[in-house]
Protein backbone atom coordinates (compact mmCIF):
# COMPACT_ATOMS: atom_id res chain seq x y z
CA UNK A 1 0.00 0.00 0.00
CA UNK A 2 1.39 3.42 -0.97
CA UNK A 3 1.07 6.45 1.28
CA UNK A 4 -1.61 7.95 -0.98
CA UNK A 5 -3.74 4.89 -0.27
CA UNK A 6 -3.76 6.04 3.36
CA UNK A 7 -5.51 9.24 2.37
CA UNK A 8 -8.82 7.43 2.71
CA UNK A 9 -8.06 7.14 6.43
CA UNK A 10 -6.65 10.65 6.80
CA UNK A 11 -9.57 12.27 4.95
CA UNK A 12 -12.71 10.19 5.55
CA UNK A 13 -15.16 10.43 2.69
CA UNK A 14 -17.89 11.48 5.11
CA UNK A 15 -15.80 14.55 5.96
CA UNK A 16 -14.78 15.38 2.45
CA UNK A 17 -17.55 17.94 1.89
CA UNK A 18 -18.69 16.18 -1.25
CA UNK A 19 -22.28 17.36 -1.07
CA UNK A 20 -23.79 18.70 -4.27
CA UNK A 21 -23.94 22.44 -4.77
CA UNK A 22 -25.64 24.64 -7.31
CA UNK A 23 -22.89 25.89 -9.60
CA UNK A 24 -25.00 27.25 -12.43
CA UNK A 25 -24.22 30.83 -11.46
CA UNK A 26 -20.48 30.12 -11.60
CA UNK A 27 -20.26 28.11 -14.80
CA UNK A 28 -18.47 30.99 -16.51
CA UNK A 29 -15.84 31.45 -13.80
CA UNK A 30 -12.37 30.56 -15.04
CA UNK A 31 -9.06 31.26 -13.37
CA UNK A 32 -6.25 32.50 -15.58
CA UNK A 33 -3.15 30.32 -15.09
CA UNK A 34 0.20 31.15 -16.68
CA UNK A 35 2.82 28.39 -16.78
CA UNK A 36 6.37 29.71 -17.09
CA UNK A 37 8.73 27.48 -19.08
CA UNK A 38 10.52 25.37 -16.48
CA UNK A 39 14.15 25.63 -15.50
CA UNK A 40 15.55 22.30 -16.60
CA UNK A 41 19.06 21.02 -17.11
CA UNK A 42 18.06 18.49 -19.76
CA UNK A 43 16.16 18.62 -23.02
CA UNK A 44 12.58 18.52 -21.81
CA UNK A 45 9.14 19.89 -22.56
CA UNK A 46 8.00 19.58 -18.95
CA UNK A 47 6.80 23.19 -18.75
CA UNK A 48 4.85 23.05 -21.99
CA UNK A 49 3.44 19.66 -21.05
CA UNK A 50 2.30 21.02 -17.69
CA UNK A 51 0.40 23.72 -19.55
CA UNK A 52 -1.18 21.03 -21.74
CA UNK A 53 -2.15 19.06 -18.63
CA UNK A 54 -3.77 22.09 -17.03
CA UNK A 55 -5.60 22.88 -20.28
CA UNK A 56 -7.59 19.68 -19.77
CA UNK A 57 -9.04 21.20 -16.58
CA UNK A 58 -12.19 23.19 -17.43
CA UNK A 59 -11.75 25.63 -14.53
CA UNK A 60 -8.56 27.11 -15.98
CA UNK A 61 -7.72 29.41 -18.85
CA UNK A 62 -4.10 28.38 -19.39
CA UNK A 63 -1.26 30.24 -21.06
CA UNK A 64 2.36 29.19 -21.59
CA UNK A 65 5.21 31.69 -21.39
CA UNK A 66 8.41 30.54 -23.05
CA UNK A 67 10.30 33.73 -23.75
CA UNK A 68 13.88 33.13 -22.58
CA UNK A 69 15.23 34.79 -19.43
CA UNK A 70 17.59 33.84 -16.63
CA UNK A 71 15.77 31.63 -14.12
CA UNK A 72 18.61 31.00 -11.66
CA UNK A 73 16.50 32.70 -8.98
CA UNK A 74 14.35 29.56 -8.89
CA UNK A 75 16.87 28.04 -6.48
CA UNK A 76 14.79 29.79 -3.77
CA UNK A 77 17.93 31.08 -2.07
CA UNK A 78 17.37 34.18 0.01
CA UNK A 79 19.81 36.30 -2.02
CA UNK A 80 17.82 35.81 -5.24
CA UNK A 81 14.30 35.61 -3.81
CA UNK A 82 13.64 39.29 -4.48
CA UNK A 83 14.50 38.75 -8.16
CA UNK A 84 11.97 35.92 -8.35
CA UNK A 85 9.24 38.03 -6.76
CA UNK A 86 9.97 41.04 -8.98
CA UNK A 87 10.05 39.01 -12.19
CA UNK A 88 6.87 37.19 -11.27
CA UNK A 89 5.09 40.44 -10.43
CA UNK A 90 6.13 41.90 -13.78
CA UNK A 91 4.70 38.85 -15.58
CA UNK A 92 1.48 39.02 -13.57
CA UNK A 93 1.07 42.68 -14.47
CA UNK A 94 1.91 42.00 -18.12
CA UNK A 95 -0.42 39.03 -18.60
CA UNK A 96 -3.12 39.78 -15.99
CA UNK A 97 -2.92 36.15 -14.90
CA UNK A 98 -4.46 35.05 -11.60
CA UNK A 99 -1.51 32.81 -10.85
CA UNK A 100 1.94 31.87 -12.16
CA UNK A 101 3.22 28.30 -12.08
CA UNK A 102 6.99 28.11 -11.74
CA UNK A 103 8.81 24.83 -12.33
CA UNK A 104 12.36 23.75 -11.58
CA UNK A 105 14.05 20.37 -11.98
CA UNK A 106 15.93 19.01 -8.97
CA UNK A 107 17.49 15.68 -10.00
CA UNK A 108 14.55 13.38 -10.79
CA UNK A 109 11.93 15.73 -9.35
CA UNK A 110 10.08 18.78 -10.57
CA UNK A 111 9.49 21.43 -7.94
CA UNK A 112 6.43 23.61 -8.49
CA UNK A 113 5.86 26.99 -6.86
CA UNK A 114 2.89 29.32 -7.21
CA UNK A 115 2.87 33.11 -7.30
CA UNK A 116 -0.01 35.58 -7.19
CA UNK A 117 -0.15 39.37 -7.24
CA UNK A 118 -1.37 39.74 -3.65
CA UNK A 119 0.75 36.99 -2.10
CA UNK A 120 2.27 39.20 0.58
CA UNK A 121 -0.56 41.67 1.02
CA UNK A 122 -3.21 41.91 3.73
CA UNK A 123 -6.03 41.15 1.31
CA UNK A 124 -4.45 37.92 0.05
CA UNK A 125 -7.20 35.40 0.84
CA UNK A 126 -4.99 32.31 0.71
CA UNK A 127 -2.67 30.32 2.97
CA UNK A 128 -0.04 29.64 0.29
CA UNK A 129 3.43 31.15 0.24
CA UNK A 130 5.61 31.52 -2.84
CA UNK A 131 8.13 29.18 -1.21
CA UNK A 132 5.55 26.43 -0.61
CA UNK A 133 6.91 23.71 -2.89
CA UNK A 134 5.11 20.79 -4.48
CA UNK A 135 7.52 18.08 -5.66
CA UNK A 136 6.40 15.54 -8.27
CA UNK A 137 8.28 12.92 -10.34
CA UNK A 138 9.96 14.56 -13.35
CA UNK A 139 9.19 11.64 -15.66
CA UNK A 140 5.47 12.23 -15.33
CA UNK A 141 5.73 15.64 -16.95
CA UNK A 142 7.10 14.13 -20.14
CA UNK A 143 4.57 11.31 -20.25
CA UNK A 144 1.19 12.85 -19.60
CA UNK A 145 -0.55 9.55 -20.32
CA UNK A 146 1.16 8.20 -17.19
CA UNK A 147 0.10 11.13 -14.98
CA UNK A 148 -2.04 9.60 -12.17
CA UNK A 149 -5.47 11.14 -11.71
CA UNK A 150 -4.80 11.56 -7.98
CA UNK A 151 -1.77 13.76 -8.67
CA UNK A 152 -3.69 15.65 -11.32
CA UNK A 153 -6.39 16.40 -8.73
CA UNK A 154 -3.72 17.36 -6.21
CA UNK A 155 -2.16 19.79 -8.69
CA UNK A 156 -5.58 21.26 -9.44
CA UNK A 157 -6.26 21.72 -5.73
CA UNK A 158 -2.84 23.26 -5.10
CA UNK A 159 -3.42 25.88 -7.80
CA UNK A 160 -6.97 26.63 -6.65
CA UNK A 161 -5.73 26.98 -3.05
CA UNK A 162 -3.08 29.49 -4.11
CA UNK A 163 -5.47 31.74 -6.07
CA UNK A 164 -6.86 34.73 -4.19
CA UNK A 165 -10.52 35.27 -5.24
CA UNK A 166 -11.28 38.73 -6.60
CA UNK A 167 -14.99 38.71 -5.69
CA UNK A 168 -17.66 36.69 -3.94
CA UNK A 169 -18.48 34.59 -7.01
CA UNK A 170 -14.87 33.47 -7.29
CA UNK A 171 -14.71 32.80 -3.55
CA UNK A 172 -17.79 30.56 -3.61
CA UNK A 173 -16.70 28.79 -6.79
CA UNK A 174 -13.20 28.28 -5.38
CA UNK A 175 -14.59 26.61 -2.25
CA UNK A 176 -16.82 24.37 -4.35
CA UNK A 177 -13.82 23.25 -6.43
CA UNK A 178 -11.79 22.54 -3.30
CA UNK A 179 -14.62 20.40 -1.93
CA UNK A 180 -14.66 18.43 -5.17
CA UNK A 181 -10.90 17.92 -5.04
CA UNK A 182 -11.03 16.72 -1.44
CA UNK A 183 -13.82 14.26 -2.26
CA UNK A 184 -11.85 12.87 -5.21
CA UNK A 185 -8.57 12.65 -3.30
CA UNK A 186 -10.22 10.77 -0.45
CA UNK A 187 -11.18 7.92 -2.78
CA UNK A 188 -8.45 7.93 -5.46
CA UNK A 189 -5.35 5.77 -4.99
CA UNK A 190 -4.16 5.90 -8.59
CA UNK A 191 -0.63 7.08 -7.62
CA UNK A 192 0.25 3.77 -5.98
CA UNK A 193 3.89 3.68 -7.07
CA UNK A 194 4.84 7.16 -5.90
CA UNK A 195 8.05 7.07 -3.86
CA UNK A 196 7.99 7.93 -0.16
CA UNK A 197 10.37 10.87 -0.84
CA UNK A 198 7.39 12.93 -1.96
CA UNK A 199 5.43 12.36 1.25
CA UNK A 200 6.12 15.59 3.23
CA UNK A 201 5.55 17.90 0.25
CA UNK A 202 2.34 16.23 -0.85
CA UNK A 203 0.99 16.07 2.70
CA UNK A 204 1.80 19.76 3.15
CA UNK A 205 -0.28 20.66 0.10
CA UNK A 206 -3.07 18.30 1.09
CA UNK A 207 -3.17 20.14 4.40
CA UNK A 208 -3.26 23.49 2.57
CA UNK A 209 -6.13 22.30 0.36
CA UNK A 210 -8.16 21.12 3.33
CA UNK A 211 -7.35 24.25 5.36
CA UNK A 212 -8.33 26.47 2.42
CA UNK A 213 -11.70 24.75 2.27
CA UNK A 214 -12.54 24.47 5.98
CA UNK A 215 -10.65 27.30 7.73
CA UNK A 216 -13.86 29.04 8.87
CA UNK A 217 -15.71 25.96 10.09
CA UNK A 218 -16.61 25.28 13.71
CA UNK A 219 -16.38 21.52 13.13
CA UNK A 220 -13.58 20.14 15.30
CA UNK A 221 -13.35 17.10 13.01
CA UNK A 222 -12.18 19.33 10.13
CA UNK A 223 -9.49 20.79 12.36
CA UNK A 224 -8.28 17.33 13.35
CA UNK A 225 -8.16 16.10 9.74
CA UNK A 226 -6.10 19.10 8.64
CA UNK A 227 -3.85 18.80 11.68
CA UNK A 228 -3.24 15.11 10.87
CA UNK A 229 -2.20 15.97 7.33
CA UNK A 230 0.43 18.49 8.49
CA UNK A 231 1.49 16.16 11.33
CA UNK A 232 2.06 13.39 8.78
CA UNK A 233 4.29 15.76 6.81
CA UNK A 234 6.29 16.52 9.96
CA UNK A 235 6.67 12.83 10.81
CA UNK A 236 8.63 12.47 7.58
CA UNK A 237 10.73 15.60 7.96
CA UNK A 238 13.88 13.47 7.57
CA UNK A 239 12.95 13.37 3.86
CA UNK A 240 12.93 17.18 3.61
CA UNK A 241 16.11 18.50 2.01
CA UNK A 242 15.81 22.19 2.98
CA UNK A 243 14.81 23.89 6.26
CA UNK A 244 12.56 26.32 4.38
CA UNK A 245 10.15 23.49 3.53
CA UNK A 246 9.96 22.54 7.19
CA UNK A 247 9.29 26.19 8.03
CA UNK A 248 6.33 26.21 5.63
CA UNK A 249 4.69 23.26 7.40
CA UNK A 250 5.00 24.93 10.81
CA UNK A 251 3.68 28.14 9.23
CA UNK A 252 0.54 26.33 8.08
CA UNK A 253 0.08 24.68 11.47
CA UNK A 254 0.19 28.18 12.92
CA UNK A 255 -2.45 29.30 10.42
CA UNK A 256 -4.61 26.28 11.26
CA UNK A 257 -4.56 26.96 15.01
CA UNK A 258 -5.00 30.69 14.38
CA UNK A 259 -8.19 30.02 12.39
CA UNK A 260 -9.42 27.49 14.97
CA UNK A 261 -9.05 30.12 17.67
CA UNK A 262 -11.27 32.46 15.66
CA UNK A 263 -13.98 30.02 14.60
CA UNK A 264 -14.07 27.24 17.20
CA UNK A 265 -16.18 27.68 20.31
CA UNK A 266 -13.99 25.63 22.64
CA UNK A 267 -10.30 25.35 23.56
CA UNK A 268 -9.60 28.92 22.40
CA UNK A 269 -6.70 29.28 24.85
CA UNK A 270 -5.05 26.12 23.56
CA UNK A 271 -5.43 27.15 19.94
CA UNK A 272 -3.96 30.56 20.78
CA UNK A 273 -0.87 29.05 22.42
CA UNK A 274 -0.37 26.47 19.67
CA UNK A 275 -0.67 29.12 16.97
CA UNK A 276 2.00 31.26 18.61
CA UNK A 277 4.26 28.25 19.16
CA UNK A 278 3.97 27.08 15.54
CA UNK A 279 4.39 30.57 14.09
CA UNK A 280 7.55 31.10 16.13
CA UNK A 281 8.85 27.68 15.14
CA UNK A 282 8.26 28.62 11.51
CA UNK A 283 10.27 31.82 11.99
CA UNK A 284 13.24 29.72 13.11
CA UNK A 285 13.42 28.32 9.57
CA UNK A 286 12.05 31.35 7.71
CA UNK A 287 14.31 33.96 9.22
CA UNK A 288 14.13 37.73 9.07
CA UNK A 289 17.27 37.94 6.93
CA UNK A 290 16.70 34.83 4.80
CA UNK A 291 12.98 34.81 3.96
CA UNK A 292 11.92 38.25 5.20
CA UNK A 293 8.47 38.46 3.61
CA UNK A 294 7.33 35.18 5.12
CA UNK A 295 8.91 36.12 8.44
CA UNK A 296 7.20 39.52 8.31
CA UNK A 297 3.82 38.10 7.38
CA UNK A 298 4.05 35.67 10.31
CA UNK A 299 4.84 38.64 12.57
CA UNK A 300 1.71 40.31 11.20
CA UNK A 301 -0.37 37.29 12.22
CA UNK A 302 1.33 37.19 15.62
CA UNK A 303 0.48 40.85 16.21
CA UNK A 304 -3.20 40.09 15.65
CA UNK A 305 -3.02 37.05 17.93
CA UNK A 306 -1.52 39.04 20.79
CA UNK A 307 -4.06 41.80 20.26
CA UNK A 308 -6.96 39.32 20.48
CA UNK A 309 -5.42 37.82 23.60
CA UNK A 310 -5.20 41.28 25.14
CA UNK A 311 -8.89 41.84 24.41
CA UNK A 312 -9.73 38.55 26.15
CA UNK A 313 -7.41 38.82 29.15
CA UNK A 314 -6.65 42.55 29.43
CA UNK A 315 -2.99 41.62 29.79
CA UNK A 316 -1.01 44.75 28.92
CA UNK A 317 2.06 42.67 28.04
CA UNK A 318 0.05 41.04 25.25
CA UNK A 319 -0.70 44.51 23.86
CA UNK A 320 3.00 45.40 24.05
CA UNK A 321 3.82 42.15 22.23
CA UNK A 322 1.26 43.05 19.57
CA UNK A 323 2.94 46.44 19.07
CA UNK A 324 6.41 44.85 18.93
CA UNK A 325 5.32 42.34 16.30
CA UNK A 326 3.76 45.08 14.17
CA UNK A 327 7.02 47.02 14.47
CA UNK A 328 8.78 44.00 12.99
CA UNK A 329 6.30 43.98 10.10
CA UNK A 330 6.90 47.69 9.51
CA UNK A 331 10.65 47.06 9.08
CA UNK A 332 10.14 44.44 6.37
CA UNK A 333 7.30 45.67 4.16
CA UNK A 334 8.63 48.97 2.89
CA UNK A 335 6.61 51.85 1.49
CA UNK A 336 8.50 51.59 -1.81
CA UNK A 337 7.65 47.93 -2.52
CA UNK A 338 4.36 47.50 -0.64
CA UNK A 339 2.72 50.94 -0.45
CA UNK A 340 -0.82 49.66 0.18
CA UNK A 341 0.22 47.13 2.81
CA UNK A 342 2.61 49.63 4.41
CA UNK A 343 -0.25 52.10 4.76
CA UNK A 344 -2.40 49.41 6.37
CA UNK A 345 0.43 48.55 8.76
CA UNK A 346 0.79 52.21 9.74
CA UNK A 347 -2.93 52.50 10.44
CA UNK A 348 -2.95 49.37 12.58
CA UNK A 349 0.22 50.43 14.38
CA UNK A 350 -1.31 53.84 15.10
CA UNK A 351 -4.36 52.14 16.63
CA UNK A 352 -2.28 49.74 18.75
CA UNK A 353 -0.02 52.52 19.99
CA UNK A 354 -3.00 54.73 20.85
CA UNK A 355 -4.44 51.91 22.98
CA UNK A 356 -1.11 51.35 24.68
CA UNK A 357 -0.67 55.08 25.24
CA UNK A 358 -4.13 55.27 26.78
CA UNK A 359 -3.24 52.53 29.27
CA UNK A 360 0.19 53.89 30.15
CA UNK A 361 -0.67 57.60 29.85
CA UNK A 362 2.57 58.02 27.93
CA UNK A 363 2.85 61.13 25.78
CA UNK A 364 5.77 59.55 23.90
CA UNK A 365 3.60 56.61 22.88
CA UNK A 366 0.78 58.95 21.90
CA UNK A 367 3.24 60.81 19.66
CA UNK A 368 4.38 57.54 18.06
CA UNK A 369 0.73 56.77 17.32
CA UNK A 370 0.30 60.19 15.71
CA UNK A 371 3.40 59.56 13.56
CA UNK A 372 1.99 56.23 12.38
CA UNK A 373 -1.37 57.72 11.40
CA UNK A 374 0.42 60.51 9.54
CA UNK A 375 2.50 57.90 7.72
CA UNK A 376 -0.69 56.19 6.62
CA UNK A 377 -1.96 59.50 5.25
CA UNK A 378 1.10 59.78 3.01
CA UNK A 379 -0.32 56.91 0.94
CA UNK A 380 -4.06 57.10 1.64
CA UNK A 381 -4.32 60.83 0.97
CA UNK A 382 -7.33 63.10 1.31
CA UNK A 383 -7.93 62.95 -2.45
CA UNK A 384 -7.22 59.27 -2.96
CA UNK A 385 -9.15 57.79 -0.04
CA UNK A 386 -10.94 60.60 1.79
CA UNK A 387 -12.87 58.48 4.30
CA UNK A 388 -9.76 56.58 5.48
CA UNK A 389 -7.84 59.86 5.59
CA UNK A 390 -10.62 61.44 7.65
CA UNK A 391 -10.68 58.51 10.06
CA UNK A 392 -6.93 58.88 10.60
CA UNK A 393 -7.32 62.64 11.02
CA UNK A 394 -10.01 62.08 13.65
CA UNK A 395 -7.73 59.62 15.46
CA UNK A 396 -4.87 62.12 15.37
CA UNK A 397 -7.23 64.72 16.78
CA UNK A 398 -8.19 62.40 19.65
CA UNK A 399 -4.52 61.80 20.45
CA UNK A 400 -3.74 65.52 20.49
CA UNK A 401 -6.77 66.03 22.74
CA UNK A 402 -5.49 63.42 25.22
CA UNK A 403 -2.03 64.99 25.29
CA UNK A 404 -3.62 68.42 25.71
CA UNK A 405 -5.66 67.22 28.69
CA UNK A 406 -2.77 65.33 30.29
CA UNK A 407 -0.39 68.34 30.08
CA UNK A 408 -2.84 71.24 29.95
CA UNK A 409 -1.35 72.06 26.54
CA UNK A 410 -3.21 74.68 24.54
CA UNK A 411 -1.13 73.88 21.44
CA UNK A 412 -2.23 70.24 21.41
CA UNK A 413 -5.86 71.13 22.01
CA UNK A 414 -5.76 73.57 19.11
CA UNK A 415 -4.16 70.87 16.94
CA UNK A 416 -6.96 68.54 17.98
CA UNK A 417 -9.58 71.10 17.02
CA UNK A 418 -8.01 71.57 13.60
CA UNK A 419 -7.94 67.81 12.98
CA UNK A 420 -11.58 67.44 14.00
CA UNK A 421 -12.65 70.19 11.60
CA UNK A 422 -10.64 68.56 8.77
CA UNK A 423 -12.37 65.24 9.34
CA UNK A 424 -15.77 66.91 9.73
CA UNK A 425 -15.47 68.51 6.30
CA UNK A 426 -14.88 65.09 4.68
CA UNK A 427 -17.73 63.41 6.54
CA UNK A 428 -20.14 66.22 5.71
CA UNK A 429 -19.36 65.79 2.01
CA UNK A 430 -19.91 62.03 2.39
CA UNK A 431 -23.15 62.57 4.36
CA UNK A 432 -21.92 60.36 7.20
CA UNK A 433 -24.40 61.41 9.88
CA UNK A 434 -22.98 59.13 12.56
CA UNK A 435 -19.44 60.44 12.14
CA UNK A 436 -20.66 64.06 11.92
CA UNK A 437 -22.47 63.71 15.23
CA UNK A 438 -19.40 62.25 16.94
CA UNK A 439 -17.10 64.96 15.61
CA UNK A 440 -19.43 67.77 16.67
CA UNK A 441 -19.27 66.33 20.19
CA UNK A 442 -15.45 66.20 20.01
CA UNK A 443 -15.28 69.78 18.73
CA UNK A 444 -17.58 71.06 21.48
CA UNK A 445 -15.61 69.21 24.14
CA UNK A 446 -12.31 70.60 22.87
CA UNK A 447 -13.69 74.15 22.68
CA UNK A 448 -14.77 73.89 26.32
CA UNK A 449 -11.30 72.75 27.40
CA UNK A 450 -9.68 75.66 25.54
CA UNK A 451 -11.95 78.11 27.32
CA UNK A 452 -10.82 76.74 30.68
CA UNK A 453 -7.09 77.17 29.93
Amino acid sequence: MSFLDKLIHLIPSSSAHSQKENIEDFSGVKFKVLVIDFQDNIESNSGENTAKLLQTMPDFEVGFYNEPFNKTFLNLESRTLFDLIDKGQALLDQTEADILVWGCRENNKIRLNFQTAKQYEKNDATFVSLIDSLYLPADLFNHLDMFPSALKTLLHGAIISAISPKDNSERIHRKYLLKKDIAQLSSDSSAKQLAIDFMPYIMNFLGIIYLSCTYNTDELSDFKITQNLFATALKHQDLIDSPLHLGCIYYHLGQLNDCAGQYQNKHIGRFFKDAISNYRQAQRYLGKYTYPYDYGYISYQLSHLFFNYWKMKEDIQALRDSVNQMREVEKIFSVAQFPEFWAEIQGELGYLLSLLGNLTKSVDIYQLAINSYQNQQKILTEKRDPLVWASSQESIGNLHYKIGIEHASRDHLEDALECFHDALYIYENAARADKIKQLLISISRTDNELKIL
